[in-house]
């Protein structure tokens, strides 16, 4: 029983991320009778604030480096003409189109950038205009996503050697079933070289329960929807009680934090990301910043 209770709370594999795509875009098929227009607008709020963000950072290897290995640009009739593909080719087909990029000298960082990210958000476009429905949607996504698991795990990003290892945490605020950012920003820091974890649909004392047994250096906590500031301030201070570590760094972020940077402070947290990757820089300095200070007590 808790190793079925662990499966569930911890991302593993294909078949998480088979969930987590579909799960949310079928709220959106089973709320139809909400109208059109607002299915459209959840649907696009999915594939723009959980799926593309996955796609960006699936091979992130650093600002720089991902910028200095861009040699090979796709043109943009390629990228139109690849963001047709999802709705009728099976993945192993849309690797092999994406390894004829490959071969002619376009690094993985750039297929993620400027040809499976626009083909996700061709999908939500198509939802709009009526020209592809739920299904073509949902298997569209599943096929990018093969793609990206694929291209990564045969080019892993160079993780940095550190001494002591780091180790973070990550969860969606409970209650919140979007669990992309989640997945999105623990892989970011698992290819940074941290020891990092993700939970999935926790509930608050799984989330309590898991910091309470491990020192972990971070937590965050991903916001794909709005919620009261008290209560994100009445979980900050649940986090810091329960956590081995007294010294836990604690990370908010999502869109009500990015329009509202000073909830930081306000909510109790010790600082935010825009996005995965500023989130990974954002803990590193504050680990620095630790490790100074310890050197100082010394």
């Amino acid at each position: 029983m808790a190793d079925s209770k662990a499966s569930s709370m911890f991302g593993a594999g294909s078949a998480v991320l088979r969930g987590v795509i579909t799960a949310p875009l079928e709220r959106v098929r089973r709320k139809a009778s909400i109208g059109r227009e607002e299915s459209e607008n959840q649907v696009n709020a999915i594939i723009e604030g959980e799926i593309i963000p996955r796609l960006l950072m699936a091979h992130d290897t650093g600002k720089e480096q991902a910028r200095s290995r861009r040699s090979r640009p796709i043109a943009p009739e390629d990228a139109s003409r690849f963001a047709m593909l999802p709705l009728r080719l099976e993945a192993a087909s849309l690797i092999e189109e994406v390894d004829t990029f490959i071969a002619e000298g376009t690094t993985v960082e750039t297929i993620c950038l400027d040809l499976l990210a626009p083909a996700a958000r061709m999908l939500g476009e198509m939802w709009d205009r009526d020209e592809c429905d739920f299904i073509d949607v949902t298997m569209g996504l599943w096929r990018l996503q093969e793609v990206m698991r694929e291209i990564a795990a045969r080019s892993p990003a160079d993780l940095p050697s550190l001494k002591v290892p780091r180790s973070a945490l990550f969860s969606p605020m409970p209650g919140d079933h979007h669990n992309f950012g989640t997945l999105m920003i623990e892989e970011v820091f698992s290819r940074a070289g941290w020891q990092s974890e993700a939970l999935v649909k926790p509930e608050r004392r799984d989330l309590l329960d898991r910091l309470s047994h491990r020192p972990f250096d971070v937590v965050g906590l991903t916001l794909a929807r709005d919620c009261p500031s008290a209560a994100l301030a009445n979980l900050v201070k649940a986090m810091r009680n329960a956590s081995a570590n007294p010294r836990i760094a604690v990370l908010v972020g999502g869109r009500m934090i990015n329009e509202n940077p000073g909830m930081v402070e306000e909510v109790g947290a010790d600082g935010t990301g825009a996005d995965a990757l500023s989130a990974l820089e954002m803990a590193e300095n504050l680990m620095s910043v630790s490790a100074l200070s310890n050197q100082n007590l010394r």
